[in-house]
């Protein structure tokens, strides 16, 4: 199924060449393959959104009721999906989907999710996707099977099936009182192996009794009490743990290793792959640090290059327009340019990468923390030669990703070792190797000229160098308009980050739009609903500024509100905040921030109003001084003690307001609540001071140590 949010340009990381392709044992090969011809086939078209070099042809999702659903004879259900629980609680509302349309308590469900030999196959986690599309499928498996159900039962009583009605798991004939259990009913029987899932009718928002309502989380007390088992707590017997030697700066290759012996250590080395595997971990760490190992290095370019070198290595764009740009600025009476740029940023997720692999006669498991099982089963059986039906990729429930953990080289790594020392093996990665080997949100430059004609806007040209396309064109009503998203040549690794680069083109809309209101001095909320026609967003920014007070205080003398916000990826935010600074900028506290944020259909607010604070939450980083520092090829600040994130004393007050619309299809709340969050803060600041900043971190670069 051939989706946009599949190509969204700055998911670099699924066209980057793979970074670990092994050479495969001959005797090996034929082993796996068995004698005779090989032909090896190339799927075009994509429902994989793994496209590009990073695996994963087209696969049809199952349209039998049975690869989703199972109910035993206790009448508990076994449901599953290829999504990741990484920490944003698919688990619980899909769960909620499965119970509504089952009519049994949420507690009946139990999710099997991301395991590529038992789950349906899933493109990935990530574009707020499992709201809009899994919840809904996981829905019509269920309620395809309660109409089965209740066909049965109506044979399996003796009735009428229009006199039947489902309660708590069973099938009950009102006029008699007589019912029969789910377990009943599947009691030696293969319902649902090969029926359709087909139309069955899904229950109406305004008949729900678990979507909609706070479910808490499943399985939460096994978080809280440490009882569940990351990746990084799986122990194997025999298991032996890695480490890899890195490269001493980015695009260096591996010329030579000195020799290296120590008594139950494997060194492998293959190509520019050098890596460890012993007994302990700290023994892995030893043992890869006193490698003497000589690396061919190239030149490479630092952070104070960066924005000249996205200019100056624009590739060919992808354009928009409407109307003519000329004929627009033309007729303005006030016209506005102006730059915004935005520094890499680093996941720095709670869990670094990690993975346990295993061989087993040819076969590869692998337990990896990642939002793309069945893309990782495709890098691993490129990496190795063999056929993806060798390899089984089990995802236990991860400590976040934020877009971050779409690639497989963690699992790949482990993999090699495991493979050469006969053994299973465990690496996970440091937080200096988390910093500086995976990928970052990409940096960016944004131009934006405007022209405004009797308090409207006439003329709108936007061009993003680099940092991506999504949230790209202007929301608000403009005749005459040209978006542009130029790639350009990255110095680091970049790739997908949560919002993708919504964050960037929603700073740069927004910022800009506070600019124009303050030149034409028109209040900068009654600005945008005047150049704005979508009811949607209109609504969210009025409940946002009614329960912020906007326009009940003063800004100035170091106390400023500010706000903005937008629409992406199915969900509507308006952000307002609360600042006081400094002249100087010395000194500047976010004292408040209020969110409103309507996606349709609330399937659990507990659950939404999460996603809403924990992305207002992230983005505090990223819009205050979040950035990645480099030279000669080396991070400067890739450890928390030099990267700074959010800490409990920049907390502001947070609030959120739902904006429910039961009469709308849910959609994802996990990326768009990020993007309001640094042009309300820039605009606050600018209110409270005068000081107009127009570079994420708003607070610059911190001294270099």
């Amino acid at each position: 199924m051939a989706t946009d949010y599949l190509y969204e340009p700055e998911r670099y990381e699924l066209r980057e060449e793979p970074r670990y392709h092994f050479h495969f044992d001959r005797r090996d090969f034929f082993r796996l393959m068995g004698l005779g011809m090989v032909v090896v086939g190339v799927v075009s078209g994509q429902e994989s959104g793994g496209g590009g070099r990073r695996g994963g042809g087209a696969r049809q999702r199952p349209q039998e009721i049975g690869p989703w659903l199972h109910i035993g004879e206790d009448g508990k259900v076994t449901a599953f999906t290829g999504k990741a629980e990484v920490g944003q609680n698919t688990r619980t509302a899909l769960t909620q989907g499965v119970a509504e349309e089952l009519r049994v308590p949420a507690d009946w469900v139990r999710f099997v999710m991301a395991d590529t030999a038992r789950t349906p196959y899933d493109a990935g986690t990530f574009g707020s996707r499992s709201m809009p599309d899994m919840l809904p499928q996981v829905r019509k498996a269920a309620a395809a099977a309660r109409e089965l159900l209740i066909g049965r039962a109506a044979s399996f009583l003796s009735v009428d099936r229009a006199q039947l009605k489902v309660v708590d798991g069973k099938v009950l004939d009102a006029a008699s009182g007589k019912s029969v259990a789910y377990g009943e009913l599947v009691k030696g029987q293969k319902l649902f192996e090969t029926a359709s899932i087909g139309s069955a009718p899904l229950t109406p928002p305004a008949e729900w009794k678990v979507l909609g309502t706070v479910v808490p989380k499943v399985d939460g007390r096994a978080f809280v009490t440490g009882k569940h088992q990351y990746t990084t707590d799986i122990k194997l017997p025999g298991m032996l743990y890695g480490a890899v030697v890195r490269p001493p700066s980015f695009g260096a290759t591996l010329a030579s290793v000195g020799s290296t012996s120590e008594p139950g250590v494997t060194v492998v080395r293959e190509k520019d792959f050098l890596g460890i595997a012993a007994p302990d971990r700290a023994t892995a760490q030893r043992v890869a640090a006193g490698v003497k190992a000589q690396w061919t290095t190239t030149p490479q370019p630092s952070d104070t290059e960066l924005f000249a070198i996205l200019k100056n290595t624009a590739k060919a764009r992808t354009e928009s327009t409407k109307g003519s740009i000329e004929e627009g600025l033309a007729a303005a009476d006030k016209k506005l340019s102006t730059t915004y740029t935005l520094a890499y940023i680093a996941h720095a997720p709670l869990e670094p990468r990690a993975a346990v692999a295993k061989w087993d006669d040819g076969k590869l498991t692998a337990w990896v923390g990642t939002q793309r099982p069945f893309g990782v089963q495709a890098e691993l059986a490129n990496a190795f030669g063999i056929p993806e039906s060798q390899v089984h990729v089990v995802v236990p429930d991860t400590g976040s990703g934020y877009g971050g953990k779409h690639t497989g080289e963690v699992a790949i790594e482990a993999a090699r070792l495991a493979k050469q020392a006969g053994k299973p093996v465990k690496v996970v990665w440091t937080r200096e190797e988390e910093f500086s080997w995976a990928y970052a949100r990409p940096a960016g430059v944004i131009e934006v000229t405007s022209g405004v004609k009797d308090g409207k806007l006439v003329a709108w040209d936007f061009h993003n160098y680099n940092s991506g396309g999504s949230g790209l064109g202007p929301l608000y009503d403009v005749p005459h308009q040209r978006v542009h998203f130029h790639p350009s040549e990255s110095p680091l690794r970049q790739g997908s980050y949560r919002g993708l680069a919504a964050t960037a083109n929603h700073f740069a809309r927004e910022v800009h739009m506070d600019e124009i209101a303050h030149e034409i001095r028109k209040d900068p909320l009654e600005f945008r609903l005047a150049n704005l026609k979508d009811d949607r967003l209109k609504a969210v920014f009025q409940r946002a500024a009614d329960a912020f007070g906007w326009g009940s205080r003063s800004a100035g003398a170091g106390r400023g509100f500010g706000f903005g916000g937008g629409f992406e990826k199915g969900g509507y935010v308006a952000t307002f905040a609360e600042v006081t600074a400094d002249k100087d900028l010395k000194r500047v506290k976010v004292e408040r921030v209020l969110t409103a944020f309507e996606c349709g259909a609330v399937v659990n607010p507990d659950c939404l109003r999460n996603q809403i604070e924990g992305g207002v939450i992230q983005g505090l980083g990223g819009a205050l001084f979040e950035q990645m520092q480099f030279a000669d090829g080396k991070l400067l600040n890739g450890r928390f003690s030099r990267y700074r994130v959010p800490r409990f004393m920049d907390m502001p007050v947070i609030e959120t307001v739902l904006v429910d619309r039961k009469d709308l299809p849910s959609a994802g709340a996990g990326e768009t609540p990020i993007v309001g969050v640094a042009p309300a803060i820039s605009n606050a600041i600018f209110a409270a001071v005068g000081v107009r900043l127009r570079a994420m971190p708003l607070l610059g670069s911190p001294q270099r140590a």
